[in-house]
């Protein structure tokens, strides 16, 4: 394997620093808006759990969403409190495309799956610059087509997807690229580019978009509540809104002319509230809903939008038309109140200037990442994985006991939910940026997805690593009987053990010998201790040093369901579930050997020698069972496994 070339102090580097001596809050804005909200564990209110039919796609331009938001291309704060995406309309669509279409799991011939094209294409790990794609179609969306097609075939079918249904044929769709770069931590430059690749002439409207979570309508008390925000027209400046969050601050937002004619966009305001009328007939508390925008420019509902240009989700309203293979860009900022001159926010020179810089310097970063002796295909191979692992960072937001028992000013939840999935954690308290296996098709933590992300992330951020690692050992999300959770559908549900070894693994990666962090190291052993403990007493109970599980290898895949119980009271041992805790009492040894390194000046390490004699003698008792259980010990020689 080539070597990665030698670290250099580049600006992102610096950024790097600053972030994680919190000289500066770089990581404050990035890419963590989901790909969906709806449809997950979280919006699910229902007494039979069927989070799909509870919360479809159809009801998310006119539903508030309780623990998150999505978005299309979008960028948010770390709690999600202020989003930024776009929303686009191609003059033939039945609804205005906000977030990304795709099929559920009951309506997929392979389960869900999302029914799109898009590409994250750069990002730096502070998100100082990062550029995505989405490639939107110029006839109407085939929803109805793609949803009946896919229902016609079976597990044995390939699937069907959006270029099988001839809506891009001949190149008639618009590719819409969002780039963004921070002049400041809290100063975020935003250009929208869309290119015609049609043969004929083509409009597209596009509508960036700016709006809060809602978290002031459900009367909750508990850390991430709160009091109604504001946005409104800037007093003075046209084309620019003016928010107030009561932990975010003021920011100010800015519109840039319209590409042709020079003209301020007009500005539409609306509430991040339900539509209870247009979804459940009930009657409304609010005269602006979430879908405003949709109704007036698609239903040509005048009224929708607030008049008085006040609100908590605002647009700016371009009308784009483009020839054939032309592009034009669109120009917005978000900053702080105070440190940018709302009149001058959007100077084209300066505006491009701050962008040509940030990408000089994701350059700069990935010299130092990308190995040595990589070709140019390789390279940008190796940069767009990384955009693919930095871009599905994603707010994660889901607090057990709230959920379980329903928030004061809605509706309590049925009682079955208090016996039902998940009511066995009630202490996980979530609400953090977290790296997803992906934003659309598993918008949701997995654990040991996570462990194995950490590894590349921990080649251009290895603050971040670390904190994802520990942060699954915290008592906000660890059991207090030492299981990990695994995922929103099941926390009890059984993975891999294979945190041990990612922390191990980034521990040795972070720094040369001598100088690796040790607090990080010891902090995850104590965790992982209780983790250990665990698998001894829940998946071998009886005590013979075979281990049976669920997810443990093979994922899902196989002839009957590996988490529930065999018939006729029968048990499962597992040749892997039983490898796995070989590794990790390796990996534990191995951690625990470390720890105990006496040369490296740490006085209570002598502490840990007796730990790693444990972990020695539990290893060779695993060992036995696997080779010697029944005399021939797990091998079978007619299978060959």
């Amino acid at each position: 394997m080539a070597t990665p070339r030698p670290n250099a102090d580049t600006p992102e580097h610096y950024r790097l620093r600053e972030d994680a001596t919190r000289e500066k809050n770089w990581k404050r804005w990035g890419p963590y808006l989901a790909e969906r909200q709806w449809g997950t564990v979280r919006e699910d209110y229902s007494p039979d759990g069927d989070c799909w039919n509870y919360f479809p796609h159809d009801h998310a331009r006119s539903r508030a969403y309780r623990w998150g938001e999505d978005g299309l291309l979008g960028f948010t704060d770390r709690q999600c409190r202020l989003s930024f995406a776009l929303a686009l309309w191609n003059g033939n669509d039945a609804i205005l495309k906000e977030r990304l279409f795709g099929l559920t799991g009951p309506e997929g011939n392979h389960a869900e799956d999302v029914k799109e094209q898009y590409w994250y294409l750069d990002s730096t790990p502070t998100h100082s610059y990062a550029k995505a794609a989405y490639r939107y179609p110029q006839a109407a969306f085939p929803y109805n087509d793609l949803v009946a097609e896919n229902a016609r075939r079976n597990k044995g079918d390939l699937e069907y997807e959006i270029a099988d249904t001839g809506v891009f044929d001949d190149d008639r769709f618009f590719d819409v690229r969002a780039e963004y770069a921070k002049a400041d931590d809290n100063d975020l430059l935003i250009r929208v580019t869309v290119e015609n690749r049609g043969p004929e002439a083509a409009s597209l409207h596009v509508l960036p978009t700016l709006w809060f979570r809602n978290t002031w309508v459900w009367g909750c008390e508990h850390e991430g509540c709160f009091m109604r925000p504001d946005m409104r027209s800037h007093p003075t400046v046209a084309g620019a809104v003016v928010t107030d969050h009561e932990t975010l601050g003021k920011f100010t937002w800015t519109a840039g002319p319209h590409p042709d004619t020079g003209d301020t966009p007009e500005i539409w305001f609306t509430e991040n509230h339900t539509n209870h009328e247009k979804l459940f007939g009930n009657p409304n508390r609010s005269r602006w809903h979430k879908d405003a925008f949709h109704r007036r420019l698609i239903d040509g509902e005048e009224d929708a939008t607030n008049p008085r240009n006040y609100g908590t989700k605002t647009a700016a309203v371009y009308e784009l038309s483009l020839g054939p293979g032309e592009s034009k860009s669109i120009r917005l900022r978000l900053f702080e109140n105070g440190s940018v001159p709302p009149d001058a926010a959007l100077n084209p020179e300066a505006f491009d200037q701050i962008f040509a810089d940030r990408l000089a310097e994701a350059d700069a970063f990935y010299d130092t990442v990308v190995p040595v002796g990589a070709d140019d295909d390789q390279r940008k191979t190796s940069r767009q994985a990384y955009a693919g692992l930095l871009w599905t960072k994603q707010f994660y937001h889901y607090i057990i006991d709230a959920w379980l028992h329903g928030d004061p000013d809605m509706v309590t939840p049925p009682d079955d939910r208090l016996g039902g999935r998940n009511h066995d954690w009630p202490h996980l308290f979530a609400r953090d940026v977290l790296s997803m296996p992906d934003k659309w098709e598993y918008p949701w933590f997995a654990v040991w997805d996570t462990a194995f992300h950490m590894l590349p992330f921990c080649r251009i951020d290895p603050d971040f690593a670390k904190d994802q690692l520990e942060l699954f050992l915290r008592e906000w999300y660890l059991h207090p009987n030492g299981q990990i959770p695994a995922y929103e559908f099941a926390f009890h549900d059984v993975n891999p053990p294979v945190h041990a070894w990612a922390v191990w693994r980034v521990y040795k990666m972070t720094a040369p010998r001598g100088q690796r962090d040790r607090r990080f190291l010891a902090s995850c052993f104590q965790k992982l201790l209780l983790n250990f403990t665990w698998w001894v007493n829940r998946k071998d109970p009886n005590g013979n040093h075979l281990f049976a599980g669920g997810f443990l290898g093979l994922d899902n895949i196989g002839v009957f369901d590996r988490s529930r119980p065999l018939p006729g009271g029968r048990r499962l041992i597992q040749a892997d579930g039983t490898a796995w805790m070989a590794f990790f009492c390796n990996t534990m040894l191995s951690m625990a050997l470390e720890l105990a390194d006496c040369d490296q000046g740490v006085p209570e390490a002598k502490a840990y020698a007796d730990m790693a004699s444990k972990f020695f003698e539990h290893y060779i008792a695993i060992a036995d069972a696997i080779n010697g259980l029944g005399a021939d010990g797990l091998w079978d020689d007619d299978d060959g496994i």
